[in-house]
């Protein structure tokens, strides 16, 4: 059950880092919470994949960076109906 715990955090990383994904299109796409997620890229693969984990942290970091310019724009397109 370990190995499908740790290339479950591979593959989520790595989609994340291809893609450019937020955590909640990448728990979409995988049909998992988010906070399956979360805890696969930010803690399990820290320890069993330094390499895509410092990738993925940049893409998270980017994200959390940009993530009130997203809310901005979803709230205004909700109240000009478009």
């Amino acid at each position: 059950m370990k190995q499908s715990v740790t290339n479950r955090a591979t593959i989520l990383g790595e989609y994340i880092k291809k893609n450019g994904a937020t955590v909640r299109q990448t728990a979409g796409v995988f049909n998992v919470s988010k906070s399956t997620v979360h805890k696969d890229v930010t803690e399990r693969l820290k320890t069993k994949n330094p390499v895509l984990y410092n990738d993925v942290k940049k893409v998270l970091e980017f994200n959390k960076n940009e993530r009130h310019i997203r809310g901005g724009l979803a709230t205004r397109r909700k109240y000009k109906g478009g």
